[in-house]
């Protein structure tokens, strides 16, 4: 479903990714752990095209994501993949119910088909009762489940997730945790996680363990 071939980045003059080779299949949830600096990251925010490789591959469902144009590009990662971030970038102006909209609304889809699903989202992650409130109203378990809803909003093919339990107590890393293997079991949902986190790591089906900008 996914592929990175001969992936190489370069900042400056430090190479961060030194020809890294990846593949995941549809319904796996992979985790990528390391040390800090090991390039984890960076190869993240690549195979979710936020970032271009300065050599390499990356295909996605037959498509090769890095040659599409900057505008092609937008709308296929708006369509196809999904997001959660540590900090949960949610944007404060608006409610749960709105930021989950907000990548269906970009797609051009429906108002109210976007506002049924979002709803629907929410509601399964226990926040039925969340819908109306703003960011700074709710819980940090509780803005990382609504960052969740959003990733899933445009049913993507991936969800890229860079350390989504490392703004969470223990608590609430479980819960997310669990959270996506329901949504795996549920959906066939596939995830690809760069974490800290040796638990969620050890739960995965697949660890790929970096260093050096290399996978191991």
């Amino acid at each position: 479903m996914l592929t990175g071939k001969n992936i190489h980045k370069r900042y400056g003059v430090v190479e961060v990714l030194k020809g890294v080779d990846i593949e995941i299949q549809k319904g796996e949830v992979v985790s990528i752990a390391g040390p800090s600096g090991s390039g984890k990251s960076t190869l993240l925010h690549i195979l979710g095209t936020l970032d271009l490789p300065d050599k390499g591959i990356i295909s996605m469902n037959g498509t090769q994501v890095n040659t599409l144009s900057s505008k092609k590009l937008a709308a296929f990662r708006n369509k196809h993949i999904g997001f959660v971030f540590q900090f949960h970038h949610l944007l404060p102006e608006f409610t749960a119910l709105e930021n989950v909209c907000i990548p269906g609304w970009l797609a051009g889809r429906k108002k109210k088909e976007v506002e049924e699903k979002a709803t629907e989202l929410l509601q399964m992650l226990n926040l039925g009762h969340r819908i109306e409130n703003k960011p700074n109203q709710l819980s940090g378990g509780e803005q990382q489940r609504v960052a969740v809803a959003r990733a899933l909003i445009n049913r993507p093919d991936i969800v890229f997730a860079d350390e989504p339990t490392g703004n969470l107590d223990s608590a609430n890393a479980k819960e997310l945790h669990q959270l996506f293997f329901d949504l795996k079991n549920k959906f066939n949902q596939t995830f690809l996680i760069v974490t800290h986190n040796e638990e969620l790591a050890t739960l995965s089906d697949r660890v790929l363990h970096m260093k050096d900008g290399r996978i191991g």
